[in-house]
C-alpha cells in the first residue's frame, strides 16, 4: 500500500509533535508537512499536496474554517479532518457543510485519528458520534439550520439503496459487498447522488435524507 501523505495544521508545536508520534506508529502514514496557521498551510500545499490534512480551527493569521474553504475550492482530492477542542454543533455543521470530511476532538484516541485518516482517504468521509449528534439532533430536530433542497429529485432504486446505507454509516467497501458492487462503483453512485441533490459532501446527503424522509 502506498503511504497516505498527511499534513498537520495547528499552532501548538507540542500538539503537532504528539500527533506525529501517534501517526508514525503506522507504517502506512507519513507526515509530509506541518503549518502553524492556515496561510502557511496553503502556501505549503502548493508545493507538496497531502492526501489528508489534520486541521485545527483556531489559528492565527488564517483560521481552520477559512483555510478549509480555500482548500476545498482548489483541491477536490485533498481530504480534510478537523481536529479541535470545539465541540459546539454550530462549528461541526458549518465545517461539514463547507467541505470537511470528518470532525474530531483533540482528546480523541490516537487509534480513532488513524481510523479517521484511513476512512476519509478511502471512502471520502468519517462519521462519528459527535458529527451524527450535531447533524441529526441540532440540524434536523431543532431546525437551527435551514438548507434548501430540490424536493423533486428522482432516484433509482440502486441510488436509494446506496443513500440509505451511507446514512447507516456503511463504508464504500461494506456497501459494495451488500450490493455486489465494487467500491469504485459505489463511490460513483455516491457522487451522482451528490450532484443530483446539489450538496457538497456526504454530510449534506445525510441531512437531505433525514429532512426528506429517505431514512
Amino acid at each position: 500500500m502506498q503511504k497516505i501523505k498527511v499534513a498537520i495544521a495547528d499552532d501548538y508545536a507540542i500538539f503537532r509533535d504528539g500527533l506525529k508520534v501517534g501517526l508514525n506508529r503506522d507504517k502506512n502514514l507519513e507526515v509530509v508537512l506541518e503549518a502553524d496557521n492556515g496561510e502557511e498551510l496553503l502556501q505549503q500545499i502548493e508545493l507538496i499536496q497531502p492526501d489528508v490534512i489534520l486541521m485545527d480551527l483556531k489559528m492565527p493569521i488564517m483560521d481552520g474554517m477559512e483555510a478549509t474553504k480555500h482548500i476545498r475550492k482548489k483541491y477536490d482530492n485533498i481530504k480534510i479532518l478537523i481536529v479541535t477542542m470545539y465541540d459546539e454543533a454550530k462549528f461541526i455543521i458549518h465545517l461539514m457543510e463547507n467541505g470537511a470530511n470528518g470532525y474530531l476532538l483533540k482528546n480523541a484516541d490516537p487509534k480513532e485519528i488513524r481510523k479517521a485518516i484511513y476512512s476519509v482517504h478511502e471512502d471520502g468521509y468519517y462519521f462519528n458520534d459527535i458529527v451524527n449528534k450535531a447533524l441529526l439532533k441540532k440540524l434536523v430536530i431543532k431546525g437551527n439550520v435551514k438548507p434548501s433542497f430540490n424536493q423533486d429529485i428522482e432516484f433509482s432504486e440502486r441510488e436509494l439503496d446506496v443513500l440509505k446505507m451511507i446514512c447507516n454509516e456503511k463504508t464504500a467497501t461494506e456497501i459494495g459487498t451488500e450490493l455486489f458492487l465494487s467500491p469504485r462503483s459505489v463511490e460513483g453512485i455516491r457522487q451522482r447522488i451528490i450532484e443530483k441533490v446539489g450538496v457538497r459532501n456526504t454530510a449534506g446527503l445525510v441531512m437531505f435524507a433525514v429532512k426528506n424522509g429517505v431514512i
